[in-house]
């Protein structure tokens, strides 16, 4: 089968094409036929190495001292499962299924992958195309976790989505829309009407106002581009108020946290959960509408590395799908 794979860390070129033996299934193991994936922030920033401020050696741990230790890179996927070893139950050949290998595991830059039954593996909505739903997990899960899980959501909270137009930040304003939250979104002019159309009842152009001297108190800031610091946000929180930070600097999560706490705010940061139920719930939500991947652009398999030198332009919007197989 083919993959792509990588040796070393550096630009879109780092990645080629090799030829692999496709997988037998384990006992527990499900085999997919990959029809789409994703070239999501997990594996720009894999096959980079770029960090956020203060986070290089962690990544360097993370991801391998002196060369990727995941070579072939991938965290999202749709497909179709093509065979499955003598004890699954529970999933069939022939089931149309989103997979989230994440990034711990990576894999889905293959024709094939192999996954456990127990896995992060769920039925694709039927809602959804496989580009669509390749795109589902990455910034959905995220979303979900950080807003859900740990920024203790409620309805009615005013929310603001930094960074709005990208993948989790699409998902962030869906998200949030979706349990009941008033949302506003800060992007670029150029993307203030993607930001509305899904579901955002305010958009700042961050280039003509300065979302940070708003009057509006907010109980979450979201903050998925590094701009938005403690110092800088502070102000504009509500008393219990908290900055979620998905994308900073690892000296404002620890620090600002610090201060934060003093002033009856938090800080939240780290990883977001990789956990089956979250992927579950994501998913469920796409399925009843309230969360619609965004799609930026769609390349072939052919064209990996287009799709990262795009990515490295730091222009998209949304999300960045691979096409393997467009049969239905």
């Amino acid at each position: 089968m083919r993959a792509y794979a990588n040796t070393e860390y550096g630009p879109p070129e780092v990645i080629k094409v090799v030829e692999l033996p496709k997988p037998d299934p384990r006992p527990n193991d499900v085999l997919i036929k990959i029809h789409a994936t994703t070239v999501s922030s997990g594996d720009w920033r894999a096959r980079s190495l770029t960090a956020s401020p203060g986070m290089g050696l962690i990544m360097r741990l993370v991801f391998g001292v002196f060369g990727p230790r995941k070579q072939v890179l991938g965290t999202e996927l749709s497909g179709v499962i093509d065979a499955v070893g003598d004890e699954v139950t529970r999933i069939e050949a022939g089931q149309e299924v989103v997979g989230f290998p994440g990034g711990s595991s990576f894999g889905a830059y293959a024709e094939y992958v192999l996954m456990s039954e127990s896995g992060n593996i769920v039925p694709k909505p039927k809602n959804l195309s496989f580009e669509e739903a390749a795109a589902i997990c990455f910034g959905g899960t995220a979303a979900y976790d950080f807003l859900n899980n740990k920024g203790k959501l409620k309805a009615g909270d005013n929310v603001l989505v930094n960074g709005a137009s990208g993948s989790t930040g699409t998902a962030c304003v869906q998200i949030a829309k979706h349990f009941g939250a008033e949302v506003t979104g800060v992007c670029c002019a150029g993307n203030t009407d993607l930001v509305r159309s899904i579901g955002a009842d305010h958009v700042i152009n961050y280039k003509s106002r300065e979302f940070t001297k708003e009057d509006a108190g907010y109980n979450i800031v979201v903050d998925n581009a590094g701009t938005a610091r403690w110092s800088r946000v502070r102000h504009i929180l509500k008393p219990k108020g908290r900055l979620i930070i998905i994308s900073g600097s690892l000296l404002d999560v620890l620090f600002g946290g610090f201060h934060a706490r003093l002033g009856g705010r938090r800080v939240i940061g780290g990883v977001s959960s990789e956990s089956s139920e979250v992927v579950r719930n994501v998913v469920e939500i796409a399925t009843s509408g309230g969360l619609h991947p965004v799609i930026d652009q769609t390349y072939g398999f052919d064209q990996m590395a287009e799709a990262h030198r795009y990515i490295d332009t730091g222009r998209k919007r949304g999300n960045v799908v691979v096409a393997l197989n467009s049969d239905r």
